[in-house]
């Protein structure tokens, strides 16, 4: 009888989390996107046009880690970005959520991390709608195999928990810290050089590799380029990636919850 309670309870709360992550995500789409033309596909337009850009500046110099091939070396630019504007820009969003909704927190008591949850997954609904119909095309393009396009779902998924431990631990963090802000953009920036976006990670000193395999979004990247380029599903490499993205997104929730009580106090 008391476990049946228990359990109706807890089916109770998850269903009103569910509801208002819902809720919020769907409040940040509108205002994001609320006047705009393309809405959700300018997070397409966005990286198509830098892999123009960077296939004209770099393309003759790393076409030899590519076939010899302007367009493959245009596809492994274009998955690149997609995957880190992905994390940089849900991670970013994330980051100011909790504080920016003190005012709400201090007349309704609400589940803090439902903020930086709704973030994300309003970022993960723009990504599904806007850029995984674009890389599924280009997988089966590419590949001919569908099945393929369903093993694109699992590195994603690691972006996923990376994004969401990350979204959580910086939200928290900005609780205490206000110039964590700025702190931030010099980080993913830095992240942004430090992984291979733009130029092949062959390149990488052997005395950097381990950095390089450290780094959570550089193993997705690498992930996802094999699927879509060469239609080959490197496991090893998935295996590390989902390990990542469990792991950080277990991280990020510690942190949060450890840190929650000192919350109210600072907002």
């Amino acid at each position: 009888m008391v476990s049946r309670t228990l359990l109706e309870s807890f089916s109770t709360e998850s269903g009103r989390y569910v509801e208002l992550v819902h809720v919020l995500a769907e409040r940040a789409l509108v205002a994001r996107y609320r006047g705009s033309i393309l809405g959700v596909y300018w997070s397409v337009l966005s990286p198509v046009m830098m892999s123009v850009i960077y296939t004209g500046i770099f393309g003759t110099a790393f076409l030899q880690y590519y076939n010899n091939s302007y367009w493959h070396y245009a596809l492994a630019v274009f998955t690149g970005m997609v995957t880190f504007n992905f994390f940089s820009g849900a991670t970013s969003q994330a980051l100011t959520s909790v504080v920016h909704n003190g005012g709400l927190l201090n007349k309704v008591k609400l589940p803090m991390s439902v903020f930086p949850v709704a973030i994300i997954v309003a970022n993960c609904f723009q990504l599904v709608v806007g850029t995984l119909p674009l890389l599924a095309i280009l997988t089966l393009w590419q590949t001919q195999n569908p099945l393929l396009v369903l093993a694109l779902l699992l590195p994603l998924l690691a972006m996923v928990g990376v994004c969401l431990g990350m979204g959580l631990l910086v939200s928290g963090l900005y609780v205490f810290f206000r110039d964590l802000p700025y702190f931030y953009e010099i980080m993913v920036a830095v992240l942004s050089i430090a992984t291979p976006l733009f130029y092949p990670p062959e390149i990488i000193p052997p005395r950097f590799g381990v950095i390089l395999s450290l780094n959570p979004l550089a193993v997705i990247i690498q992930v996802v380029r094999g699927i879509v380029l060469e239609g080959v599903v490197a496991w090893d490499l998935m295996g590390t990636a989902l390990m990542a993205g469990g792991l950080l997104l277990l991280l990020g929730l510690v942190m949060f919850q450890s840190w929650r009580s000192h919350y109210m106090d600072l907002l």
